[in-house]
């Protein structure tokens, strides 16, 4: 199973965290799944960009955005080449080093940080 490498944010994962994923699972689930609570106001169908990270190595092993996705990201605060929504970032076979920006364009998260 390919490793996720999160590296450390003060809200989401303080000391940065290291995860397996399965191939074929999103970045957003894989970290919901290991108590990463990063926010994902849409509930995960690409309508907002609160779950938007960096994928700092492995990113073109992730599968393609789709035009959906490109568009919300223009969207994003701190847009890079190597930005994704993690909840349409597919997990491939490589290893994973992510970053998660420090702000997003969420006026209001769901939970008190």
């Amino acid at each position: 199973m390919p490793q996720l490498v999160f590296l450390p944010h003060p809200v989401f994962c303080p000391e940065g965290a290291v995860v397996e994923a399965p191939t074929g699972q999103s970045i957003c689930d894989a970290m919901l799944a290991n108590d990463i609570e990063i926010e994902h106001a849409c509930d995960r169908v690409c309508a907002c960009t609160t779950c938007h990270v960096l994928v700092r190595e492995g990113f073109d092993s992730l599968n393609e955005p789709e035009e959906k996705e490109e568009d919300m990201l223009d969207k994003a605060w701190g847009l890079e080449a190597v930005s994704r929504l993690s909840c349409q970032a597919i997990v491939g076979t490589e290893d994973l080093v992510v970053e998660i920006p420090k702000y997003t364009i969420n006026h209001a998260a769901e939970k008190n940080h």
